[in-house]
């Protein structure tokens, strides 16, 4: 990183004060998180001593800001972690994570490696290319905005991998283990029952035939959405007709009714059309709520693509419909894979519709098969194993596909 600009001595606009308010804000964060994450992996009583932390953190923001800016290196790092790790220990008074080494030693000094690790790393990252003295204003509005992006990488991080740790653990966990502690998380690999949960799930509550219906109406879902939303986008894109633009506009108006809002006619519609407690039921109301974002992604997507191609095309004889298929569907192919993934999600995850037509086990889907394990009579293991069934599968298809998906999202930002 260069280094920034010093333009005087120390004040409140200095990388001084931004290396305080990192060093403290970073150890007291990552100590909490580091401690808790103990907590739970080990079912150890640790209590963090945020104070402790707060001042190592100070005390390895100070001595990187007061080393000149030339003569940071990575050994400057190593004697911050080295200063931070001396600070939390004697002001913690030997008791790291609020428990003496004697307990859980190896875990204790894992959780001391991390934390100290990653709180060096991230006061670097934030100010190691700061001076200690006034900075320019541009210079301390970005490093304050360093230390701010940092805290909320941690924040949105801790409150999405939390809920699906905690989730996991407890579906290896049986119900005599979480009745005699329910916030012991940890886990024991060797124990011979550890998928036990699982299995119930498969054997007696027909997981497969669930995933096979989430999968068969997500499919479809998506196969319907394309085959209406690009033709139709194409036209809005493409095409001049009377009412284009307030068509254009209007596409997401849906998306202002709220879905409790139409599940409640469409439940009597349905129920007098036989419709109800059926996959096609859910077929033809699936596509309805999806096809207008489709619409409106793939419309954006189209304008920014170059109309000269197609002209070209109509020169040699093609047809519309030849066009869009052998020209428009070709340069489209991160867009249409984008809106495919996120439509498919939509409908692999959605629930009250499921939750309101849906009658007969075997015809639900995922949403729908975990929220009957809802019950006092059945054990929460079972609950979070489906769970995990139901965002396992969708979470391996978006990361495999994410790249596609970033594409045709950014380019239809861009281009529409």
């Amino acid at each position: 990183m260069a280094a920034l600009t010093q333009t005087g001595g120390y004040g409140l606009r200095s990388g001084l004060a931004v290396a305080a308010l990192a060093g403290l804000s970073f150890g007291l964060v990552f100590m909490i998180v580091v401690g808790v994450t103990l907590a739970l992996v080990t079912g150890l009583p640790a209590r963090p001593p945020v104070g402790a932390a707060a001042l190592a953190g100070l005390a390895a923001a100070l001595f990187i800001t007061f080393t000149p800016v030339e003569r940071r290196s990575n050994r400057t790092r190593s004697y911050a972690a080295s200063i931070m790790f001396l600070v939390l220990v004697i002001f913690s008074l030997g008791q790291v994570f609020g428990l003496p080494l004697s307990e859980g030693s190896i875990w204790q000094l894992i959780g001391l490696a991390v934390f100290v690790g990653v709180t060096v790393q991230s006061i670097w990252l934030c100010v190691g290319d700061a001076p200690a003295g006034t900075v320019r204003r541009y210079d301390f509005e970005k490093l304050v905005i360093r230390v701010l992006k940092g805290q909320g990488y941690i924040f949105f991080t801790v409150f999405v991998v939390l809920p699906f740790y905690v989730m996991v653990m407890t579906s290896f966990k049986s119900q005599a283990e979480l009745l005699a502690n329910p916030l012991d998380f940890s886990i024991d690999l060797g124990k011979a029952n550890l998928f036990a949960s699982y299995i119930e799930l498969f054997t007696r509550f027909n997981f497969g035939t669930y995933i096979l219906n989430s999968a068969f109406v997500s499919v479809c879902t998506v196969l319907v959405t394309l085959l209406i939303a690009v033709p139709g986008a194409y036209a809005v894109a493409r095409l001049r007709f009377r009412g284009r633009d307030a068509f254009a506009r209007s596409i997401l108006l849906i998306y202002m009714v709220p879905a409790i809002v139409l599940v409640l006619p469409l439940y009597a519609v349905f129920s007098q059309l036989e419709l109800r407690n059926t996959i096609l039921g859910l077929l033809i109301v699936y596509p309805a709520t999806t096809i207008p974002v489709a619409l409106y992604m793939l419309q954006g997507y189209f304008r920014g693509l170059p109309a000269e191609m197609e002209e070209a095309g109509l020169m040699d004889g093609l047809t519309r419909i030849g066009v869009i298929i052998k020209i428009t569907l070709p340069l489209s192919l991160p867009a249409l894979a984008s809106v495919g993934l996120y439509v498919f999600m939509i409908a692999w995850n959605e629930f009250l519709f499921a939750f309101m037509f849906l009658d007969d086990p075997a015809i639900f889907t995922l949403p729908r098969g975990v929220a009957s394990l809802n019950s006092s009579e059945l054990p929460r293991e079972l609950m979070m194993g489906g769970a995990v069934i139901a965002t396992v599968p969708i979470m391996a298809i978006f990361l495999w596909l994410e790249r596609f998906m970033v594409q045709g999202l950014s380019a239809g930002a861009v281009k529409g």
